[in-house]
């Protein structure tokens, strides 16, 4: 059930949701520790590749998430989620520091494929709340949360830069069971179902957002460059982007003021009209009555549209869905497009080091930023020129 009408309660649905994302593209830091995984595994290439296979293999059981949306809460869905990813990455993780003798490439193999179907139940926790959130803009708003999806590997990356580079592999495992986790708990409450309030000041909170998404990418794909790398640390890099990460609440922060001043202007000029003659008082409240009345008319109408809208975009079935050629379309665009782009970012870092270039590290944050900025451009076209 939708909770209480609030502008600024849904943009920070919004802000958690982006959150989510951000730590949520945990199989794009893989192509950074891979090598170091191949050599501790002791297994070949092309074993290694059905490993970076494994990950995406998981995401064909993703409708069991969607299925489960459907009919258990949306903090369990996160917490599902994460559970699963903590699983798949934290045995493997307890495996390569010895905690664990016994670990087979078929364990390996599997536990993979559990963690990357872990990533689907965010997913759809994601795309429920953007969708329900804002209707008459959800395009726009999954767009944007997903967008910071493609920024993942680069905040991964800052962190273990920061933190503990000479074991990227356990720190990477580390960090794709864990921080996955923390992440839900802070934002499991806020990821839910507002209720629609119709507010005009949308158009303004989107547009700060965007502002702020195209800075956060531009600091990204900066301090991704070796040229500024280097005379920055890594610790005033990763603090860099976690402040950008958390520039997005200016706007719920800013909506609360506006609704906090609004209920005080609306206070005082309810004593001013009960201080007057109640002649005044008479005519002010009809007045009012009837401004109230007009407003809530408005409100019905825009309440009405969105529902009508919900209507006509209710999810469709099986056979419908089947015959439908904007579904093929998208099947085969990402058949043969989004697909050969994650083989060849699965194979990054070992196309690096066969090519000579130790820095593997700065090359999978480069193409994580210019891939958060590859997502952001869609919402922009779709927002200013639909």
């Amino acid at each position: 059930m939708p909770t209480s009408s609030s502008t600024a309660l849904q943009w920070l649905s919004l802000v958690a949701i982006i959150w989510l994302q951000a730590i949520n593209g945990t199989n794009t830091n893989f192509p950074a520790y891979s090598s170091e995984l191949k050599q501790f595994l002791s297994i070949s290439q092309v074993q290694l590749n059905n490993l970076a296979f494994a990950s995406d293999a998981g995401k064909l059981f993703g409708w069991f998430s969607g299925m489960a949306s459907l009919y258990l809460p949306l903090w369990l869905v996160l917490l599902i989620g994460s559970i699963l990813g903590l699983i798949g990455y934290g045995v493997q993780y307890l495996f390569i520091t010895d905690k664990i003798s016994s670990l087979s490439y078929c364990h390996v193999f599997l536990l993979t494929v559990v963690a990357g179907n872990g990533i689907c139940w965010f997913n759809t926790v994601c795309y429920v709340v953007a969708i329900r959130n804002f209707p008459c803009n959800r395009q726009v708003a999954v767009g944007i949360t997903n967008s910071y999806q493609g920024l993942s590997a680069k905040i991964y990356t800052n962190i273990v830069e920061a933190v503990s580079p000479q074991h990227k592999a356990r720190t990477f495992l580390l960090l794709n069971a864990v921080l996955p986790a923390i992440v839900t708990i802070i934002t499991a409450p806020f990821a839910r179902e507002i209720e629609n309030t119709g507010s005009k000041q949308m158009g303004i909170g989107f547009i700060v957002m965007f502002a702020v998404t195209i800075g956060t990418g531009i600091y990204a794909v900066a301090t991704s460059l070796q040229s500024v790398s280097r005379k920055m640390s890594a610790l005033s890099i990763l603090i860099g982007i976690l402040v950008s990460l958390l520039l997005p609440l200016i706007i719920p922060v800013s909506m609360k003021f506006k609704e906090l001043a609004d209920a005080w202007k609306m206070k005082r000029e309810r004593l001013r009209v009960y201080h007057s003659t109640v002649e005044q008082n008479s005519v002010a409240a009809e007045e009012r009555m009837e401004n109230d009345e007009e407003k809530e008319g408005e409100e019905e109408e825009e309440s009405r549209e969105v529902q009508e809208s919900d209507v006509s975009r209710e999810e469709i079935g099986w056979n419908l869905m089947l015959r439908r050629i904007d579904f093929w379309l998208y099947y085969f665009v990402y058949l043969f497009g989004a697909t050969i782009g994650m083989v060849f970012l699965n194979n990054l870092g070992q196309i690096a080091e066969s090519r000579g270039f130790s820095s593997t590290n700065s090359l999978v944050s480069l193409s994580s930023s210019f891939g958060f900025f590859g997502r952001l451009m869609p919402s922009l076209v779709d927002y200013f020129y639909r």
